[in-house]
């Protein structure tokens, strides 16, 4: 692929090229397919631009813009192989990133590709780099990357902690299984606890989450958990209605959205990541109105943050999840063993 033509998603921006149609403004609408793809040490390929073109001396993630009448993953196949010269074998989606440049708007479909043959090279003379997610700096990537370090650095499958946290011991013993069972980022939700025994729970908590390499949240109103150590927060949705600034807590942040103006204001402040439902009928709220799949993608497709999809889900819903735009899935029963 020629770097003269609009071959990613900043480069589309200041040049522009083939379009995918238009907005209602009439901006031009041009589409790109990018790869994340992965090593055997869990790092993720990047490629430096060119200096002297848009946003050059920057790092991007390969790929390039879609062909007419090509879909994503196509484009994604083609394109890795002329830039790196590898041939994809397995290749599902991360996460689709909207940007506006002003006079166009770009969509970029991002997708993880831990499946391929061939050794990476920089055929068109680009530098090339693997790093981990949590050591890549966005403020070395294009403004419509940063989204995909995000989405990069959070796992598939989002844990919340399920009923009896009174009994200490058997709560602790279904966390470590389900931990055990691949859960990797855990909310501890335990309402009906009083400040104190949450924070004791908390403190409990988290040398298991993180001996299994997770990660754990706070769901509590975050001037009352200021003092604990945890690895982020979680915020329901009338708290995040309330905000006017992301919470000034370390770690990440991330709220539970039902709508489009909810998902907007979890983006203007800068938040992480967001749970959306439900999706199916649950258990733990049997009178709400689930979305379907086809309102939790419409939903997922206009965010500006990776989405997991919540609600009646296990992890039989993984793979359909990603094909409709999510993160993961965040569960209770789904990943909460009975016993």
């Amino acid at each position: 692929m020629s770097v003269s033509t609009p071959s990613t998603v900043a480069e589309a921006g200041a040049v522009g090229g083939a379009t995918r149609g238009g907005d209602r403004t009439g901006r031009r609408r041009i589409q790109v397919a990018a790869g994340a793809l992965v090593d055997g040490e869990g790092r993720i390929l990047v490629a430096r631009r060119p200096d002297g073109v848009h946003q050059g001396g920057l790092w991007e993630f390969p790929g390039g813009k879609l062909e007419p009448e090509e879909t994503a993953h196509s484009a994604l196949v083609r394109e890795l192989h002329e830039e790196l010269g590898v041939r994809v074998r397995d290749a599902r989606p991360l996460i689709r990133v909207h940007h506006d440049y002003g006079d166009r708007h770009v969509l970029l479909d991002v997708f993880l590709v831990p499946g391929y043959e061939g050794i990476p090279q920089g055929r068109e003379g680009q530098p090339l780099r693997w790093l981990a997610p949590e050591a890549m700096d966005p403020a070395e990537f294009p403004a419509a990357d940063r989204p995909i370090i995000t989405a990069l650095r959070l796992p598939d499958r989002y844990l919340i902690t399920g009923p009896e946290p009174r009994d200490e011991s058997a709560f602790l013993r279904r966390l470590d299984a389900s931990l055990r069972a691949g859960a990797r980022l855990v909310q501890l939700r335990a309402h009906d606890l009083d400040d104190a025994a949450y924070g004791r729970l908390a403190g409990l908590a988290l040398p298991i989450c993180r001996t299994a390499g997770a990660r754990l949240l706070l769901n509590r109103a975050p001037e009352r958990v200021r003092a604990l150590v945890a690895d982020g927060l979680h915020l329901r949705a009338e708290r995040l209605r309330r905000l006017t600034a992301r919470p000034d807590v370390p770690g990440l942040v991330g709220a539970s959205c039902h709508n489009a103006e909810e998902l907007g204001l979890a983006a203007r402040l800068g938040l992480d990541y967001a749970l959306v439902g439900p999706v199916l009928k649950t258990a733990t709220h049997p009178d709400a109105k689930p979305l379907g799949w086809d309102a939790f993608a419409r939903l997922a497709d206009m965010a500006e943050l990776p989405v997991y999809a919540l609600g009646g889900l296990s992890p039989d819903h993984l793979s359909l999840s990603f094909d409709h735009g999510a993160q993961g899935i965040a569960a209770i029963r789904g990943f909460w063993p009975r016993a």
